[in-house]
């Protein structure tokens, strides 16, 4: 009898990205987690080689979420539920360099955090657990070295030019950065700018998923001098193309990045990445259970 296809790539849509395409829905799930339900139904889909993936749209499927109220813990727990073990997110993003064009491809490897404390960061907020994930290197390293070629090659076949090793600046919105900001980003070693990768790192390094970004640019940010800064309207001008071709780099990646989860040696950044950070076990049942639910290897069911 041969085993049942596992689901162990989740793909998070960012503005603009609600679907994969014409891939085969097989089924949509909601699975309500401690934390509540995620941002949209999951999407299961298999890809032509039989692969499957899992599918959340990180605003909702109307966009119905603003940044600031996606309900992260339940999006990352909910895609650990269903076996995912690697997890690849799509953001449309701001460019804070010259050489970073709209329509540009961006697999970074560094975060600043300009969020402001309102976001729920953990899963360990509001129980007795306490713990410390590291995360000086926010993004999986293997993970995203292995992207890096692979999504090159997607991209070198639609002329679009991919940019590596740069730093996502994470700001809380829902406004556009003011002018002073965005120079001051630029100042900083910032290179693009989102309003979703945070929590959303931070709460995958946490579940023991790993994570990369993949950022596609849509604007110049507030920065450039004698230009108008960022509108909604600059965004949409790309939002549609971009998409287009992240549907394309996902149609073209999955099927080996699969293969490479399944081999396991891309995972061995994430897995066991909290066995050392819990410094405070669970002191209540309720904990207990809630923390089961995504690290089963801590937190024994009672």
């Amino acid at each position: 009898m041969s085993a049942e296809p596992k689901v162990l790539i989740g793909v998070i849509g960012g503005s603009g990205l609600y679907n994969l395409g014409d891939l085969t829905v097989l089924k949509e799930v909601h699975p309500e987690t401690p934390w509540g339900l995620p941002s949209s139904p999951i999407t299961i889909a298999s890809l032509p080689s039989g692969v499957l993936v899992a599918f959340l749209a990180r605003h909702g499927s109307n966009h119905s979420f603003s940044p600031s109220s996606i309900p992260v813990r339940a999006n990352i727990s909910a895609l650990k539920s269903l076996g995912v073990k690697a997890i690849i997110a799509f953001s449309a993003v701001g460019s804070l360099r010259e050489e970073i064009k709209p329509g540009d491809f961006v697999i970074p490897s560094q975060i600043i955090d300009r969020t402001k404390g309102i976001r729920p960061a953990s899963f360990f907020e509001g129980t007795s657990v306490v713990a410390h994930a590291g995360f000086g290197d926010p993004f999986s390293g293997k993970l995203t070295a292995w992207l890096e070629k692979e999504v090159k090659k997607a991209l070198d076949a639609k002329n679009v030019d991919l940019h590596t090793d740069k730093c996502v600046v994470c700001m809380e919105g829902p406004q556009f950065s003011t002018r002073a900001e965005s120079k001051m980003y630029r100042q900083w070693g910032g290179d693009i700018i989102n309003m979703s990768v945070l929590p959303e790192a931070k709460l995958a390094r946490e579940a023991e998923l790993s994570y990369a970004l993949i950022a596609t640019a849509t604007d110049y940010d507030s920065w450039r001098p004698h230009e108008a800064a960022v509108t909604v309207a600059d965004v949409f001008k790309t939002l549609k193309t971009n998409a287009e071709i992240s549907r394309h780099v996902t149609a073209a990646v999955l099927t080996d990045l699969h293969a490479a989860v399944e081999e396991g040696d891309i995972l061995t950044e994430s897995i066991g990445a909290m066995k050392f950070s819990i410094m405070r076990p669970a002191t209540t049942p309720e904990d207990l259970a809630k923390l089961h639910y995504i690290l089963p290897e801590y937190f024994p069911a009672a």
